[in-house]
């Protein structure tokens, strides 16, 4: 959102609205016992209202919030202003739209229905992001009572129930395409209380019209049904008198209005939407670039094979097996992540594996040359089963793999935390025979401490900074928890002194249960600038990679509709960051949480300051987080959106210097 706009719904302008303290989850509100004198009353009389003789304005609030909101069913309502967003090729741009009934037109136990409807957005020269296409729209639905699950909603019926007293939330995205041309694009958002479809019904055609609507139909499919024709002439005359038959439908006076506009009109008549309706001024700014299809950042995300296959009752190596992992690796693709399939064996040996097909077969090359894919794991079959054909079968693996130009984005990861010796060795051993297969092979450790049972440093931080010399050659990718650094930024540097970047040694690190708040992590009830703050954290502390464990690790369940539960053990969210469809409707599409969203918004951002340092410094982009106060370090971040904006904004091409504009304080 543009932070030059004194309109911007980032910035969350409160004039004339005395806004409550923030209390409860995470940003949410609480509006109990609190009077909105900045807005007006109606006087709507006695008796059911009818939303369609009524404004939509005097049925509820409506206003616009930033991505990064946690909006409660108890946020207090805001003035309605223009959302103003900014965005480059090949990037999504997300705000949300707050609902909250002022009183109920329903009467069927809600507060009424809501239909939302967008317009393509158009720029001067013509061109247009089209609703459906690149303008999705999806209901933000309490987890825990945490707004986190983003259930799409019907193009067709694009309707929400709000509830009396809670205040329900849209999820907009903007989705700009690479090729899209650049300039200002333009729409509108119109929402209207309708009636909902019990209160429709009571209103609907008499029976003796419905009877006899009916029977004109049956006639149609009696005359048209299958039969012998004994001539064709007969064949035309039934057809003939089906086609009657059907024009009398057609010209039933409750059809009326689907005939002027000849059955292609919106939904909702236009003068309905110009007099009743509360319309939201949209506006998308697309910046003259494009932000890379292949990650700069590499962000492998781990799914388990194991829930998936328990959900959905699906048989390990079956046609529907392979099919359901394909589904869920193209859709994780969308979110900027290299997705890897995972089985855990004992003692946290790992299977991890990017493609479910062996190499030899040609979707491994289309998994592997996929250009949105930064890295990908190789499957170590013998963790699971050591005999002489799972051997044969990773040495043929690995010769087909490295005569390939993408064998540069391969790794394995082998072990999970190794906590003892005996574990390290373990890895050693392996990587011997990996190496023995291919000299440049790269291995991939996560690891939060030194190996117990060795003599390796007096205390257990220098241990742990020393794990670069005890698994030398045998690692090349060092992946570290956020957790044992805390807060202290300046471990960041002892960490980095014992890796060999000549030898092709790399830094990256992971989040898992810990850190906990404030620092940033992606559980339930955390700031949305806080699971945001990630990937800033990322490339402030100069990673080069990042990890985390898993995406769908829920309670086991064995039908896919069967609520989910997260694991004990772990804080709220850990390990699950989208939900299978089923349990919201009978779609199969996966359901992303806001996390996932915020997420990729992360790595958006990385673009942009790694857009920035190419032209400036790494040190002028270090020094623009921090001098838009975005982030200055895991307990110092923004937990408003507004400078997420500024600085997305300064490293746009028609911006210069850092200094060119004036920073919030």
């Amino acid at each position: 959102m543009d932070p030059s706009d004194s309109n911007s719904a980032a910035g969350g302008k409160t004039q004339n609205v005395s806004v409550p303290p923030v209390e409860g989850v995470a940003g949410g509100g609480t509006s109990y016992g609190w009077v909105d004198g900045g807005l007006r009353g109606t006087n709507l009389g006695a008796g059911v209202i009818d939303p369609t003789k009524v404004h939509s304005e005097d049925l509820l609030h409506v206003w616009s919030m930033p991505s990064t909101a946690n909006v409660s069913q108890q946020e207090a309502p805001r003035p309605l202003e223009k959302v103003n967003l900014l965005a480059a090729r090949n990037e999504r741009e997300s705000f949300q739209i707050a609902l909250r009934p002022k009183v109920s037109w329903a009467t069927s136990g809600i507060a009424g229905s809501v239909q939302i409807q967008c317009t393509d957005l158009c720029s001067s020269s013509g061109d247009r992001l089209v609703v459906g296409q690149s303008i999705t729209l999806r209901r933000v639905v309490p987890i825990l009572g945490v707004p986190d699950a983003l259930v799409p909603i019907d193009p067709l019926s694009p309707q929400v129930n709000l509830q009396p007293g809670e205040t329900a939330a849209v999820w907009v995205s903007l989705n700009v395409p690479c090729g899209q041309p650049p300039g200002l694009y333009e729409g509108e958002i119109f929402i209207t209380a309708v009636k909902t479809e019990l209160d429709s019904r009571t209103e609907s055609l008499p029976k003796f019209e419905k009877y006899r609507l009916y029977r004109e139909l049956r006639s149609c499919l009696d005359l048209i049904g299958p039969r012998d024709y004994s001539s064709p002439e007969e064949m035309v005359q039934r057809l003939t008198s089906a086609s009657t038959a059907l024009r009398r439908v057609l010209d039933n006076p409750a059809l009326q209005d689907c005939q002027e506009s000849n059955g292609f009109g919106d939904m909702m008549d236009e003068d309905v939407m110009n007099n009743v309706s509360v319309r939201l001024k949209l506006s998308l700014t697309v910046w003259d670039f494009t932000l890379p299809v292949t990650p700069s950042l590499p962000a492998v995300f781990g799914i388990s094979e194991t829930v998936i296959e328990d959900r959905f009752c699906l048989e390990h190596g079956t046609e529907g097996w392979y099919s359901a992992l394909d589904h869920h690796f193209r859709w994780l693709l969308q979110y900027r992540i290299s997705p890897f399939f995972c089985r855990w064996g004992d003692s946290m040996r790992i299977l991890a594996y990017t493609c479910p097909w062996p190499a030899d077969h040609p979707k491994a090359n289309e998994y592997y040359s996929d250009p949105r894919l930064a890295a990908y794991a190789v499957p170590y079959a013998p963790i699971l089963s050591c005999t002489d054909a799972a051997k044969n079968s990773l040495r043929r693996e690995v010769e087909i793999l490295k005569s390939k130009p993408h064998w540069s984005k391969a790794y394995f990861y082998l072990w999970d935390e190794p906590l003892n010796v005996e574990q390290y060795d373990m890895i050693c051993n392996i990587s011997n025979e990996l190496r023995s297969y291919a000299p440049d092979v790269r291995i991939l450790t996560t690891y939060y401490c030194g190996p117990s049972g060795s003599e390796l440093a007096p205390s257990t931080f220098e241990a742990f900074v020393k794990v670069p010399n005890v698994l030398r050659p045998h690692t090349q990718i060092f992946c570290t928890s956020e957790w044992v650094l805390g807060t202290r930024e300046d471990l960041v540097k002892d960490i980095v002194a014992e890796l060999r970047p000549d030898l092709g040694e790399e830094w990256w690190t992971y989040v898992c249960m810990g850190p906990s708040d404030p620092q940033p992590n992606w559980h339930i009830g955390m700031r949305g600038t806080q699971h945001r703050a990630v990937m800033w954290r990322v490339w402030k502390e100069g990673g080069t990679g990042f990890l985390y464990w898993g995406t769908n690790c829920y309670e086991k369940a064995m039908i896919p509709s069967a609520e989910i539960c997260f694991r004990r053990g772990l804080p709220p969210g850990d390990g699950v960051l989208f939900y299978p469809g089923e349990v919201f409707s009978s779609s199969h599409e996966p359901v992303a949480s806001t996390r996932l969203e915020r997420i990729l918004s992360g790595m958006q951002d990385i673009e942009y300051l790694k857009l920035y340092s190419s032209r400036y410094g790494r040190e002028e982009g270090l020094a623009l987080m921090e001098k838009t106060g975005m982030y200055l370090g895991p307990d110092r971040y923004t937990l408003d959106h507004g400078p997420v904006d500024v600085m997305r904004a300064q490293v746009t091409p028609s911006k210069r210097k850092a200094h060119s504009i004036a920073f919030l304080p």
